[in-house]
């Protein structure tokens, strides 16, 4: 086995290693910082490939992004410190179900398929102007849609988050209590 294939094994099973930890845990921040630590290990996936930008992009947007509005979500909604609850039984066997269906429907897909070398494979070039085109493109194969979409759904995930924070004062609970009372 080549140093670069360890390279990609140990890479791969700290991404996978996080993102079962990720899944795993019942402490919701821990969660998070869990998650954080997967997108940078994918991130490292990239810096091994030498797709710098790509890397960089994955830094910036998910690891300083995405990650942080989860853990400001997870800090507006106080239930930080708390623990979620344990998973149902049913739900668990249903999820360790479907894993296996996965590792076996990819079992099969590689199987058939296989993975073969190219002879001609080497680095591959990739401008950076051509990236920023191609994801500016409303043509076919263009991404603004997509970046667009995302946007809308982290702006309403944002603002979800701020309308469950948002505590409503004390005089106020007991005034919907004393009104409820007088009913």
């Amino acid at each position: 086995m080549s140093a670069s294939a360890i390279i990609f094994y140990c890479i791969s099973a700290f991404i996978l290693g996080a993102g079962i930890l990720s899944v795993t845990t019942r402490k919701i921040f821990r969660s998070a910082i869990w998650l954080l630590f997967s997108l940078i290990g994918i991130a490292g996936l990239y810096f091994w490939m030498d797709v710098n930008f790509i890397a960089a992009v994955q830094i910036i947007v998910y690891v300083g992004g995405i990650v942080v509005l989860i853990i400001f979500s997870i800090f507006l909604t106080q239930k930080a410190g708390e623990e979620m609850p344990k998973p149902i039984t049913k739900r668990l066997l249903f999820s360790i179900l479907a894993v296996l269906l996965g590792f076996v429907f990819t079992y099969r897909l590689i199987d058939q398929y296989g993975f073969k070398e190219s002879s001609d494979a080497g680095s591959f070039n990739v401008n950076v102007a051509d990236i920023g085109t191609q994801m500016l493109s409303t043509t076919e194969h263009g991404f603004v849609l997509p970046f667009e979409a995302v946007s809308m759904l982290l702006l309403a995930a944002m603002i979800g988050c701020i309308v469950i924070a948002i505590k409503s004062k004390p005089e106020a609970k007991e005034q919907i209590s004393n009104n409820k009372q007088g009913m």
